[in-house]
Parts: C-alpha cells; structure tokens; sequence
C-alpha cells in the first residue's frame, strides 16, 4: 500500500514502520495517525511480519508531537470527537506483535505517547524526551499520564508532566522510561539486532507472553495469574510448543512455523 506520510518496510521477518514528516519533526497529524492504523492492521495480518519496529525520518525527531496547527480553532466537542474510536495509540498497545520504539531524536508529546504505547524503547544518546503539553496550557492525552505513570511511577510522571521539561536519553534509562541507551551510529543496528532476537521466537509464544505481561497492569495480582496460567496452558496447543520442546530435546535451533 502507497502512503504519504509513513514508509513501511518488512525484511527478515522485522517490519519498519517510518513516520515519514522530516520537515514537520514527524509530528503526528490526523493523517498520519489513520495511515499508521491502517499499516498496524495490514502488518497484523501478514505473516512475514514478526516484529515491528516504530521510528522517525531523519536524524532530529522520532516524533516531535502532534501536529499543533490542527489544535488552531478547535473547540472541545471539537476535540473530544477527534478522539473518538481507537487511537493510533491504543491500537500500538494493543498491537499483538512485539513493537520495539527506534527513538532517534525528539520523543515529545504525541510521540513520547507513541513510543510509552510500544512494548520496548531503545533511544540514542542525542535523544530528548518529555511531556511538554502543559506549556500549551493542556494536557497529555494520549496516554501520558496514564502509561508513563505506570512506567515510572507517579513522582517522575507528575515532575516531567507538570514541569513540561526535556530530559535527555541517559536520564529517561535511569528512570525506567527507555530500555537501552546507545550511540546514534549503533541506534538501527542495534534495533534490528534486538528486533531479529524476538522474530526467531514462536510467534504464538509472543503474542500469550505479551498477553500475559499486558496484564499486570490491568488486573489484580489473582486476576492476572490466573490469565498467565490460561495463556501457559493454551501454548501447549501449539505446533510452535511440540517443536520447541523436541528441538531442546534434540539440542538443536528451533524452527518456529507460528501455527
């Protein structure tokens, strides 16, 4: 599928989704958000698709936001209806295969929502991140309060969200809010090494483990064991669980069909 504002590429079962605004810092505007909702169920379908990996055009932004030139004029009817449906936000989240955040540069706002939504982050070291919504006199809301305060906990997602500050890459690793910090050379390599690790995993495998941990943020701790244990249990079904157990037996790689 041609799109006009994201590149999407899929090699080595690894698929590259690329916000593709290099001029605009690659902020998110209302078609670009429905082109990425269109390429998550396109890549959820495909086979040849394992992993999925989210970055920016350029070396200056993974996303720099929304687009502020849509916020000019609207009311908040205006807004709330904008909102309506699922977000490109959610729909990442809830992306049943593994989503690795390439953060290559200016992770603010929207995109900061973007790469919180991701299931791994790994940033440059020339990376910035923050909340700065407040400085427009709003909010987070897309996710901001919600999911950074579950990744680092209610202090830092008050101080970053209230304060609108920048905080570099080396800060964002201390606190928990990316995975890995390494030098802007290394960052694609480095991606696609991690990336290339999990797509040799059995995709069902993926997608209960995903399930799984998903769900220690939204139930209790006798809710969600008891979800791990159905998910466990239901990976025995697989053809991907006789392979694994009879490729360990044998000491042999395993060969994962996702069936």
């Amino acid at each position: 599928m041609a799109y006009q504002n994201i590149l999407v590429e899929t090699n080595d079962r690894i698929s590259v989704l690329t916000i593709n605004r290099p001029d605009k810092r690659n902020a998110l505007n209302h078609a670009t958000r429905d082109e990425m909702r269109e390429a998550l169920n396109s890549l959820e379908r495909s086979p040849e698709s394992r992993v999925l990996v989210i970055t920016g055009a350029g070396d200056k932004a993974f996303i720099a936001g929304a687009d502020i030139n849509e916020f000019e004029g609207r009311t908040a009817l205006m807004q709330h209806d904008a909102m309506k449906g699922l977000r490109v936000f959610d729909a990442i989240e809830e992306f049943p295969k593994p989503v690795i955040a390439m953060i290559n540069g200016f992770c603010l706002g929207g995109g900061l929502e973007t790469a919180l939504a991701c299931d791994i982050r790994v940033a440059s070291d020339t990376a910035k991140l923050g909340q700065p919504e407040i400085n427009l006199g709003i909010i987070p809301g897309g996710g901001g309060t919600q999911r950074l305060t579950r990744l680092v906990g209610e202090g830092k997602a008050m101080e970053l969200i209230l304060t609108g500050d920048l905080i570099d890459a080396a800060h964002a690793k201390e606190i928990g809010l990316v995975n890995t910090v390494v030098s802007a050379a290394d960052l694609r390599s480095t991606v696609l090494n991690l990336a290339s690790r999990i797509a040799e995993k059995s995709p069902i495998a993926l997608r209960m483990a995903k399930d799984a941990i998903k769900s220690a943020a939204r139930m209790n701790l006798r809710e969600g064991l008891e979800r791990e244990r159905d998910l466990f249990a239901l990976t025995f079904s697989s053809e991907d669980k006789a392979e694994g157990v009879r490729a360990f037996l044998e000491k042999r790689k395993p060969d994962f069909k996702g069936r």
